[in-house]
């Protein structure tokens, strides 16, 4: 794999979410501690202000939006259709907690059984096995599906995730590709996720980073430089640590796996410690990590360590570099 320019780092300070590197298991009455896909309804009422006003100009637009943000906010739409009342009513129930949720995204369904949210916070809160959260996914796929008909697949490939309506589809293959690898379709998983990708290349969800895992361990090292290169500016822990052990394999102890490691160290520090077992990672108790912090690091090893192990040689190599940067 050829090296790529050295990249701009991003600014180690904020939170992202942490990709999901496994089905999110059922949660029962504990709330979150804030669920993003809350802010959607914000974005869709967006939408419907904007799609009632034709502007000349992006700046008339912008100045019609700071107008209405400075008189009191963007106003709530009441919902005209089953599929609108519906998708309230999962708004409602990402902001509530235990079993509210679970009452409002069955309500949603007697509203619209095309609500594709409902099928996923139902896998996430209810399944009880993986097989349970497989059918609930799908259902949300299939959802989705009809909801956005094969126009939207054709004419927007390349930037899904801005059609605010595409989101609830996105949302629900994503869990179902999680599902598809913990129930042993790998093959399957790894399709959806690459799939994921050709519609949404920015990547929002954070497919990228599982893939990788997935890629690496079922050694499809073609499809894995692939994906590097598609995104060789990525400056996550999730993102630079999966390239190492891929150099590693590839090259042994080399300039470049060397160059790659310092460059991931440089990132997050902690991840090597946590892959050696010489500190104990945080236990992860929110849905977001600071960059380059040790919740990252956590949240990193906690899906990528077998990898490490199950590589001959990878663990004992990175115990080496360690100690030769003054570390160990």
């Amino acid at each position: 794999m050829a090296r790529k320019k050295k990249k701009k780092r991003r600014k180690r300070s904020g939170a992202r979410t942490s990709p999901a590197t496994r089905r999110p298991e059922a949660t029962g009455s504990s709330p979150p501690d804030f669920d993003r896909r809350s802010m959607d309804k914000t974005m869709a009422d967006i939408g419907r202000l904007l799609s009632e006003r034709e502007f000349e100009s992006i700046d008339e637009a912008n100045a019609f939006m700071q107008q209405m943000m400075s008189s009191g906010g963007v106003p709530s739409f009441e919902p005209t259709t089953p599929l609108e009342e519906a998708q309230e009513l999962m708004y409602e129930a990402f902001e509530a907690s235990g079993r509210r949720r679970v009452q409002l995204a069955r309500q949603a369904l007697e509203v619209s059984p095309d609500c594709a949210d409902a099928y996923v916070l139902l896998a996430e809160e209810t399944a009880r096995t993986p097989q349970d959260a497989l059918a609930l996914y799908q259902k949300g796929v299939e959802a989705g599906q009809r909801v956005l008909g094969p126009e939207v697949f054709e004419e927007n490939v390349g930037h899904f995730w801005g059609i605010i309506e595409t989101r609830p589809y996105m949302r629900a293959r994503l869990g179902l590709a999680f599902t598809l690898w913990e129930t042993g379709e790998r093959d399957a998983a790894i399709e959806q996720a690459q799939d994921m990708l050709r519609l949404n290349p920015g990547d929002n969800q954070g497919v990228r980073y599982p893939l990788m895992l997935w890629l690496l361990e079922t050694e499809r090292d073609e499809d894995l430089v692939t994906l590097f290169e598609e995104y060789n500016d990525d400056a996550m822990a999730d993102g630079l640590y999966p390239q190492v052990l891929f150099a590693f394999r590839q090259h042994g102890d080399s300039d470049q796996t060397r160059a790659l490691l310092r460059d991931a160290m440089e990132w997050n520090r902690h991840v090597p410690d946590y892959l050696l077992g010489r500190r104990r990672p945080p236990r992860l108790t929110h849905a977001h990590v600071t960059l380059g912090g040790e919740d990252e690091a956590a949240a990193h090893v906690m899906a990528a360590l077998p990898l490490w192990h199950n590589t001959p040689g990878a663990l004992e190599w990175l115990a080496g570099m360690v100690e030769k940067s003054g570390r160990g």
